[in-house]
């Protein structure tokens, strides 16, 4: 997970099929903020590459989150 641009990108091994990249975003998403899977919504971008995601009350915000908002 790192800085690219205005963005976070995040490198994902599961393949895109049948939604196993978004469960392993979610996944990831959910351990790096602290909360549970049902509070990482995907806004936007569910079947593309570049997604909007919504984290519910975060418990921590990761490093490389913070940096965006400097």
């Amino acid at each position: 997970m790192g800085v690219h641009g205005d963005e976070l990108k995040v490198a994902i091994t599961a393949p895109p099929v049948d939604g196993q990249a978004n469960a392993h975003l979610v996944k990831f998403l959910a351990k790096q903020f602290r909360v549970a899977k049902s509070q990482v919504l995907i806004e936007k971008g569910e079947l593309g590459r570049h997604k909007q995601v919504k984290i519910i009350a975060p418990q921590q915000i990761p490093t490389a989150v913070a940096a965006l908002t400097e």
